[in-house]
């Protein structure tokens, strides 16, 4: 199987069968994102605790299988990581998919950089550019409006 074939399956996984969908319990940073040219929704629970790690993450939303499947990888990520990572592999990955520039975190395994390079491919249409970095822009402002 070549490169774009297993992105494309890591994707139609991701958006057909969500990790994390539905709202996470006791959760004590939230916030909403909208794309109002597409109308995809994403809405971002999670739980951290007093040491800033993400116990818990969930989300929940409507749109597109990039959309959906994005929110899926980013909670199945970040899920346990202290922020001071979250907001590396944020950064990072916002970077890959506005810039085109390589993964250089070091604290992901070889699957997850595999599962978060099958986005990569939004970067050659960039309107699709909004539908894959709605969820990572919308845990930014849930993290930060917590502090």
């Amino acid at each position: 199987m070549d490169l774009k074939e297993l992105y494309k399956e890591i994707i139609l996984d991701h958006g057909k069968n969500p990790r994390n969908f539905g709202k996470c319990k006791n959760f004590n940073i939230d916030a909403s994102g909208h794309n109002p040219l597409c109308g995809d929704k994403v809405h971002i629970y999670g739980k951290e605790n007093n040491e800033k790690k993400m116990l818990d993450v969930s989300f929940e939303g409507e749109g597109c299988a990039i959309s959906m499947a994005s929110a899926s990888i980013l909670t199945d990520i970040i899920k346990g990581k202290e922020h001071n990572v979250i907001t590396r592999i944020i950064d990072d990955f916002l970077k890959m998919v506005k810039y085109k520039d390589k993964m250089t975190i070091n604290s992901l395994s070889e699957d997850q950089i595999t599962t978060l390079m099958s986005l990569s491919g939004v970067q050659e249409f960039p309107m699709r550019v909004k539908c894959a970095t709605m969820a990572w822009h919308t845990l930014q402002l849930a993290i930060n409006k917590k502090r």
